[in-house]
Formats: C-alpha cells, structure tokens, sequence
C-alpha cells in the first residue's frame, strides 16, 4: 500500500489596487500604501525587498504625477504578490509613452527616475493601458522565500 500524495498547496497571487488622486500629495499616498500593503503580506518595513518597492513606487507615481498627468485624472497603483516577486504597476491617462533611460547630466535636477527604477527592479516594462487611453509602467522585484509568505497568509 503506498502512502496519498500529499496536498498540493493553493497558489495565491495577493492584489491591492488604488486609484490617487494625480498629485505629490496622492504620489506620497502611494508609497506609504504600498509599504503598508507589503508589511500585511508579511515583508517587513526596511528590508530589501521593502526598500526597493518604495523607491520605485516613489518613482513611478513621481513620473505619473509630473508626466503622465491629465487634468481631472486619477493614477492607478497597483501591487500584486505574484510568482516569486512583487509587481508593481502604475497607471496614467497621458497616451504618449516618452520613456528616456539616458543617465541625466551631474548636476541636472530631474531625469534619474527611469535611471532608478532600471538600476533596482528585475524586470521592468511599459504596456499600453487597457482600456485605453494611457500606459502602464510595470516593474517586479524578486522576493526570496515568496512561497513562504504565501503559506502563511493561508493561515489567516
């Protein structure tokens, strides 16, 4: 007699999502909900993972707020634990898509956010907003240990 297989675990993928106002006011908004939203998936304030999110959050709700904004229209934030790492996706209105990853000059004051967010996530991408008009850009950062935090959020 052999022994049941034992049960296979239920693959979760966790997703928050928040429309801000287009604002520095809603841009700060979107980094403290994301740190808030990844420590109620069990990775903690100041870790790596942690750290890197928030600067590309910063960075991408700066760009959408500064670039990509409409008047009369939202940004959308949205995070999801997905496959060994967090997805960050940042939303905007604005259909022309001018992505420069050139470093900026030394003493330039703006420019280095693209430059930022190449440097830390693993993977980064822009895709047309669906539905249109505007773009999503999407960056993910790897996270060690992810299944772990997903069989703990099962015991919740």
């Amino acid at each position: 007699m052999t022994a049941p297989p034992p049960p296979r675990s239920r693959l979760t993928v966790r997703v928050f999502t928040q429309r801000l106002s287009a604002t520095p006011r809603g841009a700060r908004l979107a980094r403290h909900l994301a740190l808030n939203q990844l420590q109620e998936w069990g990775i903690p304030h100041g870790g790596d993972v942690s750290d890197t999110v928030a600067v590309i959050v910063a960075e991408l709700a700066a760009n959408a707020v500064t670039h990509g904004r409409v008047p009369g229209r939202d940004f959308e934030l949205g995070l999801s634990l997905v496959s060994g790492s967090v997805r960050v996706e940042v939303t905007d209105t604005r259909e022309e898509a001018v992505i420069d990853v050139r470093r900026p000059r030394p003493l330039a004051e703006a420019g280095r956010g693209l430059v930022l967010v190449d440097a830390l996530a693993d993977r980064w991408e822009v895709v047309d907003r669906q539905p249109p008009p505007g773009k999503t850009v999407r960056a993910e950062v790897d996270v060690p240990g992810w299944l772990g935090l997903l069989r703990r959020g099962e015991g919740r």
